[in-house]
């Protein structure tokens, strides 16, 4: 049986059902919680959730190319690092690649590597060459000037060097610490959703302060779902 519902093609719950989903998941609360609140099963309450975060997944990726003031750096999520495997290398851990547009939005990328063909492609898709790049003294980022960036300033974190007045990339290390406190609440998090869990911590993020609830609403109306 499917009902009349405007963010949900074929739903088969009401749209007052599919809205206190929303609602809850606005208020980060889980899927357990919302199952409760709402009275529906866990099983459904996941399959929507799933289709939301699906939908911010592509909401975040869609965003305008970066300018101004961005600062760039890359983190390792998933298990503790494996004894005797040290630096940039990505044993048993997941690599996300990230750009921070002061005064403004962060964006994320898994990506298979920390070379230097693997982060300036994203840079180079997602910063527009005016802007001043902000990173720390990784190699990989050698040779932004020569690709066309008007200014790149470094830390060196080697070095003992953090913050050096404008000259810092605190404010991606603060969504780092953000969203690695965040996800410690999905224990046992599958690999295949966690970049689900990923993009919706940059959603929140961005966003941080709004309500989310109207936003999120806006979104899918724009483009309903399509839950199977």
């Amino acid at each position: 049986m499917t009902m009349e519902n405007k963010y949900v093609w074929r739903s088969r719950i009401s749209e007052h059902q599919f809205r206190q989903i929303v609602r809850l998941f606005s208020v980060d609360l889980d899927a357990s919680q919302i199952a409760r609140l709402t009275g529906l099963s866990r099983n459904t309450v996941n399959r929507y959730l799933k289709a939301i975060r699906l939908r911010l997944v592509e909401y975040c990726d869609a965003q305008s190319p970066f300018s101004g003031e961005v600062e760039v750096d890359e983190s390792f999520f998933g298990a503790r690092r494996i004894k005797g495997k040290r630096g940039r290398g990505a044993y048993g851990k997941t690599i996300v690649f990230g750009l921070f547009r002061r005064n403004g939005h962060v964006y994320t990328e898994i990506v298979p590597n920390c070379s230097k063909a693997t982060l300036q492609a994203v840079i180079r898709g997602r910063v527009e060459l005016k802007s001043i790049i902000y990173s720390d003294g990784w190699r990989g980022y050698n040779g932004l000037v020569d690709v066309g960036y008007g200014k790149h300033l470094r830390v060196d974190h080697g070095k003992d060097e953090f913050a050096i007045g404008r000259n810092h990339i605190n404010g991606i290390e603060g969504f780092w610490g953000y969203s690695k406190t965040r996800l410690v609440r999905f224990r046992g998090m599958a690999p295949s959703t966690f970049n689900l869990h990923l993009k919706e911590c940059e959603f929140r993020f961005n966003h941080r302060g709004q309500d989310l609830y109207p936003l999120i609403l806006k979104i899918i109306r724009d483009q309903p779902l399509n839950v199977s």
